[in-house]
């Protein structure tokens, strides 16, 4: 068999395959679907902590940040703490002012 028919056959195995697996890892049993169901479940957690963060007592201590669902091939930033966002976000009282 030649290589390319060998490289024709191996283009076209199924993504959950023995050779795909070895290849892409864990990423290789993930979809585009469920990339979109993780990124819609994380900004659902996010969404939810917006509200419960403009909703909650002045005098309550901050709520921690949402920790997004663990993508394949993605390992998480030890020096960026889980319980924070990334950028600074705004203040509950500007939220407030926001959503009115």
């Amino acid at each position: 068999m030649t290589s390319r028919r060998l490289s024709v056959l191996l283009k076209h195995l199924p993504r959950d395959s023995a050779v795909a697996r070895e290849l892409h890892g864990e990423a290789a049993e993930w979809s585009v679907s469920d990339y979109l169901l993780a990124t819609a479940v994380d900004q659902l957690a996010e969404s939810n902590w917006m509200f419960a963060t403009v909703n909650q007592d002045e005098d309550s201590e901050r709520l921690d940040y949402p920790t997004p669902v663990p993508r394949p091939g993605v390992e998480p930033d030890p020096e960026t703490p889980a319980a924070e966002p990334e950028a600074p976000g705004p203040s509950p009282t500007r939220l407030a002012t926001f959503f009115g």
